[in-house]
């Protein structure tokens, strides 16, 4: 079965394009890669998906627009994924651009993500599955994260803990270990303070290569005040977004400091309190393993903190080592949960998100008949029958 995966994170800078083949054996799946793309938000949508995150206020036609606007470069994607599986795939799994995550009280109520899925769906002509997170939600759970369905197939935890971790905009954790329930949640920021102080204090979309924060000194004070974070506190299950961890948050901890801080400074220091986090969790699970994926693996200096303070303690390597591509790894996972999915199987983990049961996750977008199949000649009357 032939499975096209899109994602677009946080960061939405674009959308990950994969295509996979899933075949069944026995009680293993395997996934043969067939190939990934990119395919990048223009300037304009980047903008506007920026003005309606959280804390932004918005309107329904704004939220209208941005939907089938994000809709057509996901119907795009698809439509290069279909290219990549060879020219024919048995359906797309297009979660859409998160915008927000509505979390009270640590009970997530709801979860909104767009992109226009009749949209994909008339481009490519094969069923579409979306809205993944809300049958998680309905049943109690977060609805995120979803990934550690695909870590815990992935990872073998006979050899000890071992931890899948994912760095985009937010920094999510999967730990899997003998004999325990596979645990997973988001444990802070990634790349989102990062890439929100590179655009307020350089101008930029972000500090390429963690150049400027290799060059700048980490500002106690303000790592401190960032630590203090609530969110770092909170027990699993947990998951948080943009709707915490935005540019108004950071202005907010900059002015609560009361003095002036260098830009390779404030980027120094973000990059550390990613690793911190990160860090502190792993060791908390004594994992002797982190396989890391996601956009901050290419930033050297990230990844080089967080060799440093795993340093005797657990090994640092990405999901290349396993076949997966880093930067892919998120759009091949929900490639595999669409395949769950068709087969009527549950994609989230109640340890994990929280929830009451396994749900299935997902809506269906139809594309006509299946493959191959000779549709019904269509009705010419209804007639009532008593």
């Amino acid at each position: 079965m032939k499975i096209v995966g899109l994602m677009s994170g946080t960061s939405y800078d674009g959308v990950d394009v994969v295509a996979a083949e899933f075949t069944a054996d026995g009680d293993t799946l395997r996934m043969r890669p067939l190939g990934h793309r990119g395919l990048d938000y223009d300037d304009a949508l980047r903008e506007s998906i920026g003005a309606l995150l959280p804390p932004a206020v918005t309107t329904i036609e704004a939220v209208c627009r941005l939907d089938n606007a994000v809709g057509e470069v996901f119907a795009a994607a698809a439509a290069l994924g279909v290219e990549l599986a060879g020219g024919r795939a048995d359906l797309v799994v297009s979660p859409g651009q998160t915008v927000f995550h509505w979390v009270e009280g640590g009970t997530t109520r709801g979860t909104l993500q767009l992109g226009a899925p009749a949209r994909v769906a008339a481009r490519v002509g094969v069923p579409v599955l979306a809205d993944l997170r809300s049958a998680d939600v309905a049943a109690g759970g977060q609805g995120a994260p979803l990934v550690p369905a695909f870590d815990a197939l992935l990872l073998d935890a006979a050899g000890g803990p071992r931890a899948a971790l994912n760095l985009g905009g937010i920094a999510n954790l999967t730990v899997v270990a003998p004999g325990a329930p596979v645990l997973g949640y988001d444990v802070g920021p990634a790349n989102a303070l990062l890439d929100a102080a590179a655009r307020r204090l350089l101008g930029r979309p972000c500090d390429l290569d963690g150049a400027r924060a290799a060059a700048g000194r980490v500002h106690a004070g303000l790592l401190s005040l960032l630590l203090d974070e609530p969110y770092y506190a909170a027990p699993p299950p947990k998951s948080t977004g943009k709707e915490l961890f935005h540019d108004g948050y950071l202005a907010d901890r900059l002015a609560a400091l009361g003095e002036p801080v260098a830009p390779d400074d404030v980027l120094a220091t973000l990059t550390v309190l990613t690793a911190a986090t990160v860090a502190a969790e792993c060791a908390r699970h004594r994992v002797t393993e982190v396989i890391a994926a996601g956009g901050g693996v290419r930033n050297p200096t990230l990844m080089g903190r967080l060799v440093e303070l795993g340093a005797g303690r657990w090994r640092l390597r990405t999901t290349d080592e396993l076949g997966v591509p880093a930067q892919a790894k998120e759009a091949y996972a929900f490639a595999l949960l669409g395949w769950l999915s068709w087969h009527g199987l549950p994609g989230a983990i109640p340890s994990v998100t929280g929830a009451r049961r396994a749900a299935v996750l997902g809506a269906w977008t139809p594309a006509g008949p299946p493959h191959g199949a000779t549709p019904p000649a269509p009705p010419r009357r209804l007639v009532v029958v008593p």
